[in-house]
Order: C-alpha cells, then sequence, then structure tokens
C-alpha cells in the first residue's frame, strides 16, 4: 500500500486533515484585514492573493510583514462583481482574449474558458506569479479563482505552471458532479491526463475539498460550518473560506458581506479553532505540501 499523503505529512492515515484556505486575499482592502486576522489567529492557516486587484499592494506589504505567511497566488482570470472589477496584470493589449469591451476580465468562468487563447492564458498567469515574487511573497502554492484557471483549456498551463515554480497546487481527482459544477461534464480524460502529469512530477493530489463557503443566511454561520467540517473525510482536504471584515466597502463589493464576515471571526476565532478540536480535525498549510515537493 502506498504511502497516504497524510501519512507523508506526518499524520496518521485516516485521520482528517484540513487545509484552511483563506480565498481573495488582495480582492479589496477588507478582505486584506479580514485574512489576515483569520490567519494571525487561526485556525485559518494559508491562503492565496489575487495579483489583478487594486489592493493586492497592500496584501503584499501585509505579508512581507509576516515572514511566516503560507500565502499563494490566486491565479485569476475572472472579474466577477458588478461595480468593482479588474483587468488582467500582463495589460489588455497583450492578453485581448481575457477582456471584454470594457477592457476588464470576464465575469464568469464559462465566459473565461470559451473566448480565452491558452497561450494568453499563460502569459497572463505567469505574469501574476512573477508580479507576486517581484512584491517580495514567498509564493507557497497556486489555486483558482471561480475554478477558471483549472478548466480543461487551461489545465495543462496550470500543471506547467506548477512543476516549473516547484510549488503544489489546488489539485484533486474530481468526481461527475464537481465536473458538472465547473461545466466541465466531458472533461474528465483532460483533468485525469494534467493530474497525472503533476503526480509524475512529484505535486501531492489532494484527498478532498469543502468549497461551500458563504452560501448561507445572516445567522446560520454555525450551523452550515459545523455542516462543513463534519463533511470532511479521511485525508487531506481544502476547506475554502472567504474572510473579510465587514463594513460600507464589503456591502458595496459583495451581496455575500455577512458571510465573509461571519468566515472572518469563525476561521480566525475560537469557535471555529473548538469546532476543528471537537471534532479532531488537524490543520496544516500549503507550505508544508511544498517541502514535500522540495524535499
Amino acid at each position: 500500500m502506498s504511502e497516504a499523503l497524510a501519512e507523508r505529512l506526518g499524520f496518521g492515515r485516516d485521520e482528517r486533515i484540513a487545509i484552511v484556505h483563506c480565498d481573495d486575499v488582495g480582492m479589496c482592502h477588507a478582505a486584506n484585514v479580514g485574512a489576515f486576522e483569520a490567519l494571525d489567529a487561526g485556525p485559518a492557516t494559508c491562503g492565496s492573493v489575487m495579483v489583478p486587484c487594486a489592493w493586492f499592494p497592500e496584501a503584499a506589504g501585509m505579508a512581507r510583514a509576516r515572514p511566516d505567511a503560507d500565502l499563494g497566488v490566486h491565479l485569476t482570470l475572472t472579474a466577477e462583481w458588478e461595480s468593482y472589477r479588474w483587468g488582467p496584470v500582463a495589460g489588455a493589449g497583450s492578453v485581448p482574449s481575457l477582456v471584454d469591451a470594457d477592457g476588464f476580465l470576464y465575469r464568469t468562468t464559462q465566459e473565461a474558458a470559451a473566448r480565452g487563447r491558452p497561450e494568453e492564458v499563460e502569459i497572463e498567469l505567469r505574469a501574476q506569479i512573477e508580479r507576486a515574487l517581484a512584491a517580495g511573497l514567498d509564493v507557497t502554492h497556486l489555486d483558482a479563482h471561480m475554478g477558471a484557471a483549472f478548466m480543461p483549456p487551461f489545465i495543462e498551463i496550470y500543471a506547467r505552471l506548477a512543476l516549473e515554480y516547484r510549488v503544489p497546487v489546488f489539485a484533486i481527482h474530481p468526481d461527475a458532479t464537481s465536473l458538472a459544477l465547473l461545466g466541465a461534464a466531458d472533461s474528465g480524460r483532460a483533468i485525469g491526463r494534467a493530474l497525472q502529469r503533476l503526480e509524475e512530477g512529484g505535486v501531492p493530489i489532494l484527498d478532498g475539498m469543502e468549497g461551500n463557503s458563504l452560501a448561507f443566511e445572516p445567522g446560520e454561520g454555525l450551523a452550515h460550518n459545523a455542516e462543513r467540517l463534519d463533511g470532511l473525510g479521511p485525508g487531506v482536504s481544502y476547506l475554502i473560506c472567504h474572510p473579510a471584515r465587514g463594513g460600507e466597502e464589503l456591502e458595496a463589493i459583495s451581496p455575500d458581506a455577512h458571510a465573509r464576515d461571519f468566515e472572518r471571526t469563525f476561521y480566525g476565532g475560537a469557535a471555529g479553532r473548538r469546532a476543528l478540536e471537537a471534532r479532531g480535525i488537524r490543520t496544516v498549510g500549503m507550505r508544508a505540501l511544498r517541502d514535500l515537493m522540495r524535499g
């Protein structure tokens, strides 16, 4: 029997281990404040930054002040909000297939996958990684905002960048349900080939994910997140959250501001820590996976 990822990380084979991951760092000031509150207090363990966003420089500065911060690049090919948008790091003139008529990234994953030329996607994703490195981030991993860089037209690029930069990525073997949610029901073979390439290159593949962040009404956060934790299976799972500080800025951007503010307090506070401990769920960051890759 081959050694499980949990065992390689020093845990028991059948233990439940959560990578408690803060998405959307750098999206706005509220997201920066909330993410670093969660990372400083725990149980959040790591997060990833949206390099094209206007508040990325602040996020980079906050990261530089915390040399141990476990942060990757949230590879971004979409700008989903109605009144707050961003364009590509490489510039619209360099990657014209990635932008709409206003010069912003597309709002949906489906638009990005249908219209983005792979060669321009690679230019943009490399530009995002290089800008993060130039800003002083110790990039521990890569993942995909709204799943766009994980889509079949681009997943080979995603794998190639992981191998070239020698960092782990968010990657699991998807089931039919998750493929359907991505709008990639017929793309299992292409995704499987990319995952095989990652595995052959020494990139760890995760055992599971819990991505049902933000989908709860005000007052339902504790029950919703208890259900999320109860559903984690054995092995190493990617548990996504979107912590941000509530207030006028966040409310102007996002209709789920209440949920982001709750996740800030839960995944950056005693309630979250107690909930994980009560279930015997251990935690780890993505830097530990990078250490496995790099020996």
